[in-house]
């Protein structure tokens, strides 16, 4: 494979691997500067579904930018804020949104990862190609062109790859062979929807057990409640656990525990959209080789615990299209799109490891302390100052302002 770009290369065909916030935000601004688009997505149709994210900060200004900022506002989740809770239900510290506003935990667009998904995918319309039920097999570029075959048996030249798949991309690893060097956080958890019940209001619930466990409950605007279990132990393999494997050893963890565990036991027993995921960042010393370039989590994985995952994705594929658009030299670009969102994916990824711990208390002494230090910090006063300490502020991404491009066209976007 030949890493060496010729002098003045142009992005006239682009692919992009993964159809999901980052790979679709990509694909329409490079629609929109007239490139002709294809996004390969290995599901046989669009995926909906998917937990609570939110966009901050310079991720709104994009969406803003986009025209689609009002509707990712009213498809959102419609949570106000975060309560913590004792095994009686009852309130330990709260934090709503109109208390604390942009820097809190519960951000102002809350919305579904499915749901984000799909009206970037709508945006994009017939601009775009996306071909459904396929995959990268191999990948065979030289200065001019990178050549693709799909696992469907079709080969396919383009000028560039964009690989946006999630954290274990496989294409990531087709073409960047061990040189992901991944931050393994020592956190397990699962994300499953189930039925909503009396006390499933607008706010996030957490409960918090011992051994490492807590439980979220968060609301939706499915009238279905999304529960996350969440284990705090170092990784043993549970990352290549299948299905009935991730729903055993999650139940193993939770059997006993009190508070609703049992219904939302009962409710992971029931699910069918599971999604476990043992949280590790990635780490790359490279974002581009050649042709091919990474973006999004298969890039930059933060986890969700850094809170600021989906504004990093959907900067770094404005980023990384404007910086294409900025110069014919295909090389130039790819290194100005790193040197720009380097320091803030490096900030975004510094989530001390002891932070898991102090979340998920491995003794009763630690929840009775992590209630006393919340207690404190949810006071009046206190809790403005303690969000902005805690919480990462995307308000740090100094967004570049890339022209306006000329084959711009405009959407009605269905709401």
């Amino acid at each position: 494979m030949d890493d060496e770009l010729s002098e003045t290369p142009k992005v006239h065909r682009v692919l992009i691997t993964g159809a999901s916030v980052a790979g679709n935000t990509f694909a329409w601004w490079m629609s929109q500067r007239g490139s002709e688009v294809t996004v390969v997505e290995r599901h046989p149709e669009f995926r909906d579904g998917g937990q609570n994210i939110d966009v901050r900060g310079a991720g709104r200004k994009v969406l803003a930018k986009m025209g689609i900022e009002d509707a990712v506002k009213e498809a959102g989740t419609g949570e106000t804020g975060i309560r913590f809770v004792d095994d009686k239900n009852d309130t330990v510290a709260q934090f709503g949104l109109n208390e604390i506003g942009a820097n809190g935990p519960t951000a102002e667009l809350e919305i579904l990862r499915g749901d984000l998904a799909r009206i970037l995918f709508e945006a994009c319309g017939e601009h775009v190609k996306f071909r459904f039920d396929d995959a990268i097999r191999s990948v065979r570029q030289d200065s001019e062109t990178v050549s693709v075959e799909f696992e469907s048996g079709v080969v396919e030249r383009y000028d560039l790859i964009v690989i946006a798949e999630g954290v274990g991309s496989s294409t990531r690893e087709l073409v960047f062979q061990g040189e992901n060097s991944p931050r393994w956080l020592d956190v397990t958890m699962g994300y499953f929807t189930i039925p909503k019940a009396p006390d499933d209001s607008d706010l996030c619930r957490i409960y918090t057990a011992s051994e490492g466990l807590s439980i979220w409950l968060r609301p939706d605007n499915k009238g279905t409640t999304r529960a996350i279990l969440v284990v705090q132990k170092e990784a043993d393999g549970e990352e290549d656990l299948d299905g009935p494997g991730q729903k055993n050893f999650l139940r193993a963890h939770f059997d006993g525990v009190e508070w609703e565990a049992p219904r939302v036991l009962n409710g992971l027993d029931a699910s069918d959209d599971l999604y476990f995921d043992v949280l590790r960042q990635v780490k790359m010393d490279r974002w581009s080789k050649g042709r091919v370039v990474l973006t999004g989590d298969a890039a930059w994985c933060a986890t969700p615990i850094a809170g600021i995952g989906t504004t990093l994705a959907i900067v770094g594929a404005y980023v990384l299209a404007g910086e294409l658009s900025n110069t014919d030299d295909i090389g130039a670009a790819l290194k100005r799109y790193e040197e720009i969102m380097r320091p803030f994916v490096e900030k975004g990824q510094g989530v001390p490891k002891f932070a898991p711990k102090m979340l998920q208390p491995q003794t009763r002494v630690g929840v009775a302390l992590q209630h006393a230090i919340l207690r404190i910090v949810s006071t009046p006063g206190v809790k403005q100052v303690a969000a902005k300490l805690l919480m990462p502020s995307a308000d740090d991404i100094e967004l570049p302002d890339y022209p306006a491009s000329a084959n711009a066209w405009s959407r009605v976007l269905p709401v």
